[in-house]
């Protein structure tokens, strides 16, 4: 059916709008919930690229857009999160340096996508934009228990790791089993969430969010174990 094809877009427009509610919960000061919805992005955004090979639904419209959710999601939003709990005292000061991490995740989705069709897909270079983001919204999540001077070298170090030419283990050849990375993070920050008794005014997202993705990696494990068997 054509309207499959829309589904990947569907799932990066999904993160693309994570990104926005999140600057909107950060600016409200409800940090927890901002940074919980970045995390609800980067399990969107892992299920995109997977859905449209499975779809047979890839395409370059698909691959823009992908790029434009991430810079929002994973480069303003988080930027925003660390100014609002951290870099917010040193006034416009610090608005320039939290404005520094988009920038640079920017200049590294940009060097990625024109970059040669033939490389690896067993590493990347520099750390990916979703992985930085992440981190920041983990680190703001359990930032009670995180001295700011870690947390602001953190944030330096990410920068400069994002546009580097180091080698990143990627996960994309890594079976699904292990590719639970980034459900653990969220589940283990769900339950956070709960134990603080903030979960009552979390956005209902998070209940149509997570069924999803724990439906999906479901549905991936019963595959690939078909396909194991069938070789």
């Amino acid at each position: 059916m054509r309207w499959t094809k829309s589904i990947p877009n569907m799932f990066t427009q999904g993160n693309l709008y994570c990104g926005f509610l999140s600057i909107g919960f950060a600016a409200n000061g409800q940090f927890n919930n901002a940074a919980i919805l970045i995390l609800i992005g980067m399990m969107l955004d892992s299920m995109d690229g997977r859905l449209a090979r499975m779809l047979k639904a890839d395409s370059q419209l698909g691959k823009e857009l992908d790029s434009l959710a991430d810079v929002v999601t994973f480069g303003v939003a988080p930027s925003f999160l660390m100014y609002y709990t951290y870099f917010y005292q040193f006034g416009l000061l610090g608005l320039a340096v939290a404005g520094l991490f988009p920038l640079f995740g920017a200049y590294r989705l940009a060097r990625f996508n024109i970059g040669s069709p033939k490389q690896s897909t067993s590493y990347f270079i520099g750390v990916p934009i979703t992985a930085a983001g992440g981190i920041l919204a983990l680190l703001t999540l359990f930032g009670n228990h995180i001295p700011q001077i870690i947390t602001t070298v953190i944030f330096t170090a990410l920068c400069f790791l994002m546009i580097s030419k180091l080698r990143i283990p990627s996960l994309k050849e890594v079976p699904l089993p292990k590719y639970g990375t980034i459900v653990t993070l969220f589940l283990g920050c769900l339950l956070f969430i709960i134990y603080r008794g903030t979960y009552s005014s979390f956005p209902y997202l998070i209940y149509i969010a997570t069924p999803i993705y724990i439906a999906y990696l479901a549905y991936r494990f019963v595959k690939r174990g078909k396909q194991s068997k069938q070789q």
